[in-house]
């Protein structure tokens, strides 16, 4: 249990993040108005995906360096986490520019790269799918996917802030830094990003295990 402190961690911030997100007072803002709450969520999960890919090329690179089953399942286990918490920040994503820009989707860099970065990753899955050898999937797997994470970061990140965009911190937008500076949305904020990320660690801990227990029993019917 002393190990597990930070599930528990995790529990208290989003439960403090769901109550204190929809009741706490927020800026009335031009346009953003109510819809600023999705900050507390959408915002937070990019958070927790980038941290948990991170985490699944760390153990890429690790099992090029030293091969073992175990480490293939960490980082193809972080990675579909990391993928699922994408995805869901995509959907929130897009549920919010209805609510701001009036369509489901722009054409804007930020989304559109996004989506491209997440297509990467997709090809990441439907790649490791099409190898039947075991070693040989891992491998290319592994590479893959350090190449996916350094596609993707700059798709993030970096390529839309360079140019014009309708989100935050691009384009001559402000960055949410301004609104940042409200000491309520801060209090809410940051727990948020720390709670989400700790939740996407704990998601692939519980399908490693669970891969794990698959990779068991698979080798027990091969003994």
């Amino acid at each position: 249990m002393k190990n597990n402190w930070w599930k528990g961690l995790a529990v208290v911030l989003l439960l403090y993040v769901a109550v204190a997100g929809l009741l706490m007072p927020v800026p009335r803002l031009a346009i953003l108005n109510e819809s600023i709450r999705n900050l507390y969520f959408h915002v937070p999960m990019w958070f927790g995906m980038t941290a948990v890919l991170t985490a699944s090329v760390y153990y890429s690179v690790r099992y090029l360096r030293a091969p073992t089953p175990q480490l293939d399942i960490l980082s193809h286990e972080a990675a579909k986490t990391g993928i699922y918490m994408g995805f869901v920040g995509l959907a929130t994503g897009s549920i919010w520019a209805k609510y701001t820009w009036g369509a489901w989707w722009t054409n804007d860099p930020k989304l559109n790269g996004a989506a491209i970065a997440m297509l990467i990753y997709g090809a990441y899955l439907v790649l490791r799918s099409s190898f039947q050898d075991e070693q040989q999937r891992a491998r290319v797997s592994a590479i893959y996917n350090i190449f996916a994470f350094a596609a993707a970061m700059p798709l993030f990140f970096i390529l839309p802030r360079l140019t014009a965009s309708l989100h935050p911190g691009a384009g001559g937008n402000p960055a949410f830094a301004k609104y940042d500076l409200d000491s309520n949305m801060r209090m809410v904020f940051y727990p948020a990003v720390i709670g989400w990320t700790l939740l996407g660690f704990w998601l692939a801990q519980l399908a490693s295990r669970v891969a794990f227990l698959k990779q068991k029993v698979y080798d027990k019917q091969l003994a």
